[in-house]
């Protein structure tokens, strides 16, 4: 994938409010590209720039990766604790009350 692609989505990504999250694939699909969720993680994964909030992206059951834990094990989950992110007993991130609706 070229680095356009990525620009499109890190200026989604970029959108997120703080507070909120986004799935992998509806990343993707705001992008125009429903089936390249993996090519999202990619992006974020790989991303080097502090102004896209990468740390606001998880897995379609809210789940955090490692990738993100540049800092220590949890970082990502303590980056969207911070936020007031709220987390499941199951540690995944409550997608019912913090999922990203953007107005398109």
């Amino acid at each position: 994938m070229s680095g356009w692609v990525f620009s499109a989505f890190y200026e989604i990504v970029r959108r997120i409010p703080a507070g909120k999250v986004a799935t992998y694939g509806q990343v993707a699909r705001l992008a125009g590209m429903p089936r390249c969720a993996r090519t999202v993680g990619y992006a974020m994964a790989g991303c080097q720039d502090a102004s896209v909030p990468c740390h606001r992206v998880v897995d379609r059951f809210g789940g955090t990766k490692a990738c993100f834990d540049t800092l220590a094990p949890g970082t990502q989950r303590a980056l969207l604790e911070a936020e007031g992110v709220s987390f499941r007993a199951d540690g995944t991130v409550d997608l019912e009350q913090c999922l990203w609706h953007p107005e398109l």
